[in-house]
């Protein structure tokens, strides 16, 4: 059974019932969730040995998270408390040739204000096999990209397999940015997952 590290933010989603609209909608289904937390959670339904990183706020919805993640048997001994709040998308689900509408309200949330200081690299990668991130997690700010920075090094030190979804979301940073950080973070990359439109918006890798 592997040990596995996945690292970046969790995040409350509120979805309306039944594809209403937002004008619609009394009422809003509650989900936690986010893209290396996902992959957390597929892992450890695979019988994996699932550990997610990240930080919560030290309130009852911080709770809630940390809570929900354990009933799938991830584990979440190295995630921080602290910072203002939890961040939050709210989604409009499409119908018919209507698209989905996604509204992010992320300001401020706990990891993308997070320190080096929260993270003991070191003990999180003790024993561990692989580490999983994704082109979210730096994006989200500056601080947020430097601890993606300090955690694969980290991860390289203990001879830690690393993987990365570039996961472009052009919501959070421009092309070039993406280009700047991603970068430097894929010289500790052992695997990098990208779609073409990704690649391209990213690196400038155009399929032929």
């Amino acid at each position: 059974m592997a040990k596995v590290v996945t690292f970046g933010e969790i995040m409350l989603r509120l979805q309306t019932p039944d594809y209403q609209r937002y004008i619609q909608a009394k009422s809003f289904d509650a989900v936690y969730g986010g893209g290396e937390a996902n992959v957390a959670v597929s892992l450890a339904n695979y019988g994996q040995e699932a550990y997610f990183v990240t930080k919560l706020p030290k309130n009852p919805i911080g709770d809630a998270c940390a809570s929900e993640l354990r009933k799938y048997g991830v584990h979440t001994d190295y995630i921080a408390r602290g910072g203002e709040r939890l961040g939050i998308y709210f989604v409009e689900k499409g119908a018919s040739q209507r698209a989905s509408n996604v509204v992010y309200d992320r300001a401020h949330s706990s990891i993308s204000t997070a320190q080096p200081e929260d993270f003991d690299w070191d003990a999180i990668f003790e024993g561990a096999d692989w580490f999983h991130f994704t082109g979210i997690t730096p994006a989200v700010s500056d601080d947020a990209a430097k601890l993606c920075m300090e955690a694969c090094k980290a991860a390289k030190k203990h001879n830690v397999q690393v993987s990365c979804d570039l996961n472009f979301r052009k919501k959070l940073w421009t092309s070039e940015k993406a280009n700047e950080v991603m970068s430097a973070l894929m010289e500790y990359v052992d695997v990098a997952i990208a779609n073409e439109e990704d690649a391209e918006k990213v690196f400038g890798i155009k399929a032929s």
